[in-house]
């Protein structure tokens, strides 16, 4: 890892042609390593960006799938779509291990399924 001599940025490699240059991210100063030699030396490496599509970030709940064998019946509960107090629920782990988990809850008459956060 370099930092750039003018602002102190980070010195990241680019290719242009057969050249490796070290390019700063804030100032674009740059600079070339030497031959291919000092390249195979140096720890220098090339990475690719994933992009994810909009599909690959989204999270569907499937209603017509069947209920999980830990799912409970909850008698409070208000269903957003049709006003019923009773519903199933369950909860999973969906996020970070040092966040809460997610409650799912699926009405036990229009069969509608939300999910609470805590």
């Amino acid at each position: 890892m370099e930092f750039c001599p003018k602002c102190g940025g980070l010195m990241m490699p680019k290719r242009s042609g057969d050249k490796v240059l070290l390019v700063c991210c804030r100032c674009g100063f740059s600079r070339e390593i030497g031959g291919k030699e000092s390249v195979k030396e140096s720890s220098y490496v090339f990475r690719k960006k994933i992009k994810h599509t909009l599909k690959e970030k989204m999270v569907v709940i499937d209603e017509t799938v069947r209920l999980p064998r830990i799912a409970s019946i909850a008698k409070n509960v208000e269903c957003p779509r049709c006003g019923n107090r009773e519903a199933y629920a369950w909860m999973m782990q969906t996020r970070a291990a040092d966040e809460p988990p997610t409650r799912f809850y699926r009405c036990t008459k229009c069969g509608y399924t939300w999910r609470e956060y805590e």
